[in-house]
């Protein structure tokens, strides 16, 4: 397969090897594709070795192998290789010792303070921007969400689980396709028409930047639908609540008013129902970027002091 270039071909008794380094197998996480499992390489290295289950076999591991060989940035999962036999298929990608951005952010006491969530969010704007620029064709993810945003051991975000990825051809700006996804993440228009577009990702990076800013669920059954993520963070824009109701409290309001203000601003356009109201992931970036520099301006302006 042309598409396997650049990665090691693991066996299985390589890949079993890996995954059984102690007395008994650790397992990261379940997901529609498989199972993750912590590994150890015989160089001692740590990775992380996806278990594709047999009924989505053809699809995600083709999927995975297409778009991860062909495309490297420091915040995108580095695959190392795979395994492909007897009739099993195993994705081997490189550790990030923090686990996901969920853990992290729905958890009761919170370690990430607003600078480090304005850091999240720029890196993965940047991930975002390659994808969709990169020279091969636009990529677009089709799962941004908390759980597919995994950190390293110094909190670098990195997307992660390109199993629903498709790449758009070079003259294509949408495709039409199956719908897959998350719900809670997923582009209303492209649920409606199937109509896949770059603007499909830029709506669940929008949510998760309000899940960000938030620190709530994309989903919560028992609260008021005037407390719903989406309708609480149009409200303030709208100036109809203040935007300390949408705060996490756990912030304990240190961060910047104007920046969380205006990363708000371009969350909420990010979710608009048509795709044409929303922004692109430049412009995105460039309003996050903004919010970063600050920031960084204002930490520099402490250690002066």
């Amino acid at each position: 397969m042309a598409a396997w270039s650049g990665l090691y071909r693991f066996s299985k008794q390589e890949i079993l090897n890996a995954i059984h380094f102690s007395s008994h197998k650790v397992c990261l996480g379940t997901g529609s594709a498989g199972r993750v499992y912590k590994a150890v390489l015989p160089s001692g290295q740590i990775v992380a070795i996806k278990h594709i289950y047999k009924s989505n076999t053809s699809d995600t591991f083709t999927r995975e192998v297409e778009g991860l060989s062909r495309i490297r940035h420091p915040n995108l999962v580095c695959l190392f290789g795979c395994c492909e036999e007897d009739g099993e298929q195993y994705l081997v990608y490189e550790f990030c010792s923090n686990g996901n951005l969920a853990q992290h952010l729905l958890k009761r006491n919170t370690d990430l303070t607003w600078d480090r969530r304005v850091k999240i969010l720029r890196d993965c704007a940047i991930a975002l921007k390659f994808l969709h620029n990169n020279p091969y064709g636009c990529t677009v993810h089709r799962d941004i969400k908390l759980t597919n945003i995994l950190l390293t051991d110094t909190m670098d975000p990195k997307l992660s689980d390109f199993g629903l990825a498709r790449m758009l051809g070079m003259e294509e700006s949408k495709v039409f396709t199956d719908v897959r996804g998350t719900l809670g993440y997923m582009d209303p228009e492209y649920m409606s028409n199937a109509k896949l577009t770059s603007a499909s990702d830029v709506y669940s990076f929008g949510i998760v930047i309000l899940q960000i800013l938030s620190g709530r669920k994309v989903i919560e059954l028992d609260i008021d639908a005037r407390d719903q993520l989406t309708r609480k963070a149009k409200d303030v824009i709208m100036a109809k609540r203040p935007a300390t109701e949408f705060e996490d409290p756990r912030l304990n309001g240190e961060l910047d008013v104007k920046d969380f203000r205006s990363i708000l601003h371009i969350a909420v356009l990010c979710v608009a129902n048509k795709s044409n109201g929303r922004p692109t992931i430049d412009n995105v970036l460039q309003e996050i970027d903004e919010a970063w520099k600050n920031t960084r301006t204002f930490k520099v302006r402490v250690v002066l002091v």
